[in-house]
């Protein structure tokens, strides 16, 4: 007869938002055992599984603590309250982890109380709002009969909820009635219980005892603090944002990198520091999901996302929010793990906004295999393609416009926009190969500049800090013969060294921080390096804070107006890097503004 051998939770927190999908161990009547489900619509042998969710709700109402969210507050911010912030960042578990939390959390009054400040009323974020009529801070106890309604957003379950029973000051709700559950607001401070029974398909009443287990008390999605979207183009209004979010200038149009951390490298191992609830792929993907879509960008450029959660998660999620995705996965001549969780590029863009036009997709093993063909001495090739070939690949979009802004002189012309993406993932050793790989796609991109009159944008991540030789390629057209990097080229790739150099106009998107006019401009250049002019840190985490993502644009047809606020070390949690909680990448996401301008004429 069918049996049920264990049921386990992968993740011992529950968290608001994020499905729970319990592990159920079967033996079947061979004796075989398995994990896959015995619905009723299939029974197995006259048998099948029954499923129950309840909230075990306790007269002893219960609040979180915002720092420990595994452990009931029994201090509240007082400050938070008056200054409108949401109340679940208000909560402590005891003196020492509020005085702990001071510097980070002291952010959050500044911010409110600039607000007001700065606008006299309150401000639309690009992610998340909040607003204040000022700060101070009080340390209120919570005592047992303190209510929770305030951590609740009125949303109603999925499943209707019904009393089940009482026992010992306790009430059990049954919340759901399938293998999953996906806790609501309504969960929040209270135990999960899930129930698991064989049935008999017949008669439909249980066989033997339930298998249960119950799961901590279920938290808030942690919420990070709002980045704004600053003007850098003389504009008197932060987050210049319609009533749907979107930019109201009809000829503007946003773009977002961000490297999101392929769940293949988010290893406990490497990531000590993040609790693993907050590493784990459940939580992750609907955290990065929550803030990708809450960016609201016209274009979206992701680097690190694996095939299967391309096709299975984010393809599907973003194309509910009307975009259409286009995807590159990485070559796998040097990865022998599983095919399917090989990360690549990920392009989506909005379907009202833009049109696919063409796509190139750009592998640097080819390239490589070229390069040694006409380059590379016979007896030195197969140490040559151990060198260069690193699987790395480019997905370059050509987009058509379906808005104008092309004015009188130009009447129906299409507005046509190239956008590169990419990740340039070498060893930091293979100075050589890094250069190569983006003098490369620069070469590819002029050809297309060649055959068409259009904007180009570069986007991604290309594990070079600002200075460096690839940088410099980007952002000068050319690179110092005398720098330290071009030493190593065992191959003789880079030579001669004249031959580095590209005829785009490109320009780094946030180095007009430091060149703009508009509010906010002075708090931003404070987290500007203006000896490269770049971010002091796009990339933080326990053994590396730098800069390595960037938005290159072509600065002859296009002008920045807004970028999306950078972070500093004060926004991070103390004592904490990426990713956390709040900010599931160990990369920050990087947004920018653009508007297309006429070329001058030549």
């Amino acid at each position: 007869m069918l049996s049920v051998l264990r049921v386990h939770l992968p993740s011992d927190i529950p968290i608001v938002g994020c499905e729970l999908t319990p592990y159920v161990l079967l033996r079947r009547p061979d004796k075989t055992v398995t994990t896959d489900d015995v619905p009723e619509s299939a029974p197995l042998d006259g048998h099948f599984l029954r499923f129950k969710w309840y909230r075990i709700q306790s007269d002893k109402k219960v609040t979180v603590c915002s720092v420990h969210p595994s452990e009931q507050a029994t201090l509240q911010c007082l400050g938070c309250v008056k200054a409108k912030i949401p109340v679940t960042k208000s909560y402590h578990c005891s003196p020492k982890c509020f005085s702990d939390a001071w510097q980070h959390h002291r952010v959050l009054h500044d911010r409110a109380a600039s607000a007001v400040n700065e606008n006299g009323n309150e401000e639309e974020e690009i992610f998340g709002r909040f607003n204040s009529s000022g700060s101070g801070v009080l340390n209120a106890s919570l005592t047992g009969s303190a209510s929770s309604t305030s951590l609740t957003n009125g949303s109603t379950p999925l499943y209707p909820a019904a009393v089940t029973q009482r026992s010992g000051g306790e009430t059990w709700f049954e919340v759901g009635r399938s293998k999953t559950y996906t806790p609501t607001a309504d969960d929040i401070g209270h135990v999960l219980k899930f129930e698991c029974v064989v049935v008999d398909a017949e008669t439909k009443l249980p066989v033997g005892h339930p298998n249960t287990l119950l799961t901590s008390r279920v938290i808030p999605a942690p919420s990070p603090s709002p980045r704004r979207l600053i003007p850098v183009s003389g504009a008197d209004m932060l987050g210049n944002l319609n009533s749907d979010g979107h930019i109201s200038s009809s000829g503007n149009f946003t773009v977002l990198s961000y490297n999101i951390l392929s769940d293949s490298y988010a290893s406990s191992e490497l990531y000590s520091y993040c609790p693993s609830w907050a590493l784990s792929w459940p939580y992750r993907r609907q955290n990065l999901l929550r803030e990708i879509v809450g960016y609201r960008a016209d274009i979206v450029c992701l680097q690190e996302v694996q095939n299967d959660h391309f096709e299975e998660f984010f393809a599907p999620e973003l194309d509910k929010h009307g975009y259409q995705a286009l995807y590159k996965r990485k070559t796998n001549e040097v990865y022998s793990g599983n095919v399917h969780t090989i990360d690549g590029c990920a392009t989506f863009f909005r379907r009202d906004r833009f049109s696919h036009v063409k796509k190139y997709e750009v592998e640097f093993n080819k390239a490589a295999q070229s390069l040694t063909e006409v380059a590379v001495q016979t007896t030195q090739k197969k140490a040559a393609l151990n060198r260069l070939v690193k699987d790395n690949v480019a997905l370059i979009v050509v987009l058509e416009a379906k808005f104008s802004n092309q004015g009188a002189e130009n009447p129906g012309k299409r507005q046509l926009l190239c956008v590169a993406n990419t990740h340039v993932n070498v060893p930091q050793e293979l100075k050589d190969v890094k250069i190569w790989q983006v003098h490369t796609l620069l070469k590819g991109l002029e050809k297309i500049a060649a055959s068409a009159d259009i904007p180009m944008l570069v986007c991604g991540d290309f594990n070079s800090v600002p200075g460096s030789a690839p940088h410099s390629l980007l952002a000068m057209g050319k690179v110092d013969p005398m720098h330290s990097e071009l030493l190593v080229d065992p191959l003789a790739i880079l030579r001669p060294h004249s031959k580095l150099t590209h005829q785009l106009p490109l320009v780094s998107a946030y180095s007009s921080f430091l060149r703009g006019v508009g509010l906010g401009l002075e708090q931003q250049r404070r987290k500007m390096d203006p000896a490269t002019n770049e971010p002091l840190f796009t990339n933080c985490t326990r053994d590396f804070i730098g800069t390595l993502d960037y938005i290159f644009y072509t600065a002859d047809s296009l002008t920045v107006e807004s970028l999306l606020e950078l972070l500093d070390e004060d926004s991070l949690r103390k004592d904490t890097a990426l990713p956390s909680p709040e900010w599931s990448s160990d990369h920050i996401a990087l947004l920018a503004e653009f508007r297309c301008v006429p070329r001058p004429r030549r």
